[in-house]
């Protein structure tokens, strides 16, 4: 039987790594000097995935159909001290967003409902979704491929 043996110091430098990892500490900024371009970014998930990459180190570029909606963006997030810029952009059709954003939680009773239904504590928020993004960008994802992550706190996804 051969057996195998690593140096102490080794087990114990993976070990911390593996820990940091887990619990956050692994790097500072991540996405440091990377460029990420977020579209439809100034509200919802697609803003809290842009303060999750600036976070995280990158310079983030925020995009809308409405420059209004945009200066207001960069100005937040620069007042959070982060590195973003903007610009204008249309990347689909009006109606077709705002029929899906009609339909998102805004019924409290439906709310409740739904939530009983799925078995869940509370419905999902933006910010759910930036984390995984921002590991997805990161070197910390770099050998992961054609994957699906379901971002529903346990439900069963359909996809």
């Amino acid at each position: 039987m051969l057996k195998v043996r690593l140096p102490l110091g080794a087990c114990a430098r993976s070990w911390k790594s593996v820990r940091m990892a887990s619990c956050g500490m692994a790097r500072r900024n991540p996405l440091e000097n990377k460029v990420a371009l977020v579209t439809a970014s100034t509200d919802g998930i697609g803003f809290a995935i842009a303060r999750r990459l600036a976070q995280d180190g990158a310079h983030v570029v925020v995009s809308s159909r409405k420059q209004q909606n945009v200066d207001r963006a960069v100005a937040a997030l620069q007042g959070e001290g982060l590195s973003v810029s903007g610009t204008v952009c249309h990347v689909g059709k009006a109606e077709d967003r705002e029929r899906l954003v009609a339909t998102l939680w805004e019924d409290q009773a439906r709310q409740e409902s739904i939530k009983a239904a799925m078995q869940i504590k509370r419905i999902g928020k933006p910010e759910d979704c930036a984390g995984i993004v921002s590991f997805l960008c990161s070197e910390d994802a770099s050998y992961i491929t054609g994957e699906t992550v379901v971002v529903a706190g346990g439900t069963l996804s359909h996809l």
